[in-house]
């Protein structure tokens, strides 16, 4: 069992920049494909990064393309994903997922942690 938690959400002006982190435990994520998912208020969940156990592999969602950058460091368990340029339309609930493969889809993770919200004012 894999447990996982988020942190590194807030408040910021457009074209302002976040870090999240999400730290696993419970188990090892080294062997894991991890992915980073958001919803908005009355959205379904949209896939925003993902990458694969080695991080040699990294996909995105083109709308964040050129300015979010998914990492990891499997030494300390955790995933991050870098937040620049940030546009009123990032505002959600970001989530992390634990996976077999970096896929785009919800479905293709077996764990997730709660999420952690951001907020882009205009």
């Amino acid at each position: 069992q894999v447990q996982l938690v988020e942190s590194g959400g807030g408040l910021v002006q457009a074209g302002g920049s976040l870090r999240l982190s999400c730290a696993a435990s419970g188990r090892t994520i080294r062997n894991s494909a991890m992915g980073w998912f958001r919803q908005a208020p009355g959205k379904e969940r949209e896939f925003v990064a993902a990458i694969s156990w080695s991080g040699g592999w990294k996909y995105y969602a083109d709308s964040v393309k050129g300015r979010f950058t998914i990492s990891r460091d499997n030494a300390k368990n955790t995933v991050y994903l870098e937040m620049n340029s940030l546009k009123p339309e990032d505002t959600a609930v970001y989530s992390c997922a634990a996976g077999d493969a970096p896929l785009n889809s919800p479905e293709g993770y077996n764990y997730w942690g709660q999420g952690t919200q951001v907020t882009v004012s205009s």
